[in-house]
């Protein structure tokens, strides 16, 4: 049986922490996991390859949480120079140059996107999602104003956990995919 009193919060360290990221990357897939566990417990978009994630580690460590060796959860950086390398995410860092917050376009802060957040079953609900957010603003706010992320309207178990933490939508908008929620935790 996991125990939160086990769980702790780190960076990406070794081949195998990507190899395990990936994996739980795979598991939970919108395109892996039934609607029902869509809706009630959450799902994730993108998927990433071995060599771009260990280049986005190699770019900024990537936040994970661990239970003694196994990966359990993890929160990743999405600088805005790997916009191009994830096609899917490209509109979004689009969407950036027109929107306005605190009366300046989203691209004219120091900020980097939530590139994706996955909790493992058996973790959710163990306070594994506010750690690795934790562990991002710790690490993370002395260098950038915020984190934004889009979330797909239709995952309210991730627009729930989001808000909990400190984000707050400032654009919606929709296309060919989904209904979508920007949303940023400002750290100013």
């Amino acid at each position: 049986m996991p125990s939160a009193a086990h769980i702790h919060f780190t960076t990406i360290t070794t081949e195998g922490d990507l190899h395990q990221v990936l994996a739980l990357q795979q598991a939970n897939l919108s395109t892996r996991v039934s609607a029902d566990v869509a809706q009630s417990q959450g799902f994730v978009t993108v998927q990433h390859n071995f060599d771009l994630l260990k280049a986005m580690n190699e770019a900024i460590p990537q936040v994970i949480a661990k239970d003694g060796d196994q990966v359990v959860g993890y929160a990743l950086v999405m600088l805005p120079s790997f916009q191009d390398l994830i096609p899917v995410l490209k509109p979004m860092f689009l969407m950036f140059e027109n929107i306005d917050y605190k009366g300046k376009k989203l691209v004219d802060y120091q900020y980097y996107v939530m590139g994706q957040v996955c909790v493992a079953e058996g973790y959710r609900g163990m306070g594994v999602f506010d750690g690795l957010y934790r562990q991002h603003k710790e690490l993370y706010s002395p260098r950038f104003d915020f984190v934004a992320t889009e979330i797909a309207s239709r995952n309210t178990r991730s627009i729930r956990a989001h808000q909990r933490v400190g984000f707050q939508a400032i654009h919606t908008f929709e296309d060919e995919t989904d209904h979508w929620k920007i949303v940023v935790w400002d750290w100013q």
